[in-house]
């Protein structure tokens, strides 16, 4: 977990002594609706060189006005308020990049080494598959994949134990005909 450090509140952030509360030198109360309508379009331009993505600046500079406001007694009475905010929104865009990094690295390090495909006797067993009647392969997927027994199917597909072991027989055949042809098409290439 990364932490956002922000300026600290009991004092003004450097610099900020020399500007009035509009940033242009002018002094008196400051009001926060003022500030943000006269400074958020400028900031988030600022933002946007820096991180060369609109959305994510717009986010970062509300983000910023949005603690600005929560601390609206402190900030208010610095001598430029715009400065603390800038300085808070160029912070929380250092600290995403840093989480962003963090996660990429952490996603690099989890990649798996390249995993090879199917082989194509799979490929070509569940071609095989998707020929047989839906029954059949239902039937041959739960005895030969699930391990189920003939007296287990029959309970769960509501059959009769000769019904799934017809299915089962013709199921293999089935399988067992169309793998020779693949094989054979196989072997010719």
């Amino acid at each position: 977990m990364t932490v956002t450090r922000e300026p600290r509140l009991d004092k003004p952030p450097p610099g900020a002594a020399a500007a009035g509360p509009h940033g242009d030198g002018r002094s008196g109360t400051v009001d926060f609706d003022q500030l943000y309508h006269a400074h958020f379009r400028a900031l988030t331009i600022q933002l946007t060189a820096y991180c060369g993505d609109l959305p994510q600046a717009q986010d970062l500079v509300q983000e910023a006005f949005c603690r600005a406001f929560a601390r609206w007694s402190r900030v208010s009475r610095y001598d430029d308020p715009v400065a603390w905010v800038r300085r808070v929104a160029w912070n929380l865009a250092t600290s995403r990049w840093r989480r962003l990094r963090t996660a990429q690295s952490f996603l690099h390090g989890q990649r798996l080494e390249h995993v090879p495909g199917p082989d194509p006797d799979r490929v070509a067993l569940h071609a095989a598959l998707a020929q047989l009647p839906a029954n059949h392969r239902r039937a041959v997927v739960l005895h030969y994949l699930a391990d189920l027994s003939i007296t287990e199917i029959a309970a769960q597909e509501d059959v009769a134990e000769g019904t799934v072991k017809s299915w089962l027989h013709r199921g293999r055949a089935a399988l067992a005909s169309q793998l020779a042809a693949t094989s054979e098409v196989n072997n010719r290439d």
